[in-house]
């Protein structure tokens, strides 16, 4: 009984994080600036990164480790990746 139910809510994780990589994927579509297509882009792909990670570690508790550390990665390396692409698209701007 519970076996099931964890194998249900990790196939339901990992269809939910397809379903963000497709949703991250429509506003590249539209005409809206380079920026708006990026940033929609990059948090419905970490959100779906995640949620597959997180279905995987459901399935394959055994790679809890590896699976953790990924998580982090995850969300360590696409909020970098963000600031990055903000401060690259100021251009020549100074700071105060």
């Amino acid at each position: 009984m519970i076996n099931g139910l964890v194998q249900g809510i990790s196939t339901a994780c990992i269809a939910i994080g397809l379903i963000f990589w497709l949703w991250g994927t429509w506003p590249l579509l539209g005409s809206r600036s380079v920026l708006f297509k990026l940033h929609s882009l990059s948090v419905a792909d970490t959100l779906g990164s995640m949620a597959i990670v997180v279905g995987l570690l459901l399935k394959i508790p055994r790679e809890w480790p590896l699976l953790l550390l990924a998580l982090i990665a995850l969300a360590i390396w696409n909020t970098i990746l963000g600031y990055v692409l903000a401060y690259c698209s100021q251009g020549d701007q100074p700071y105060d």
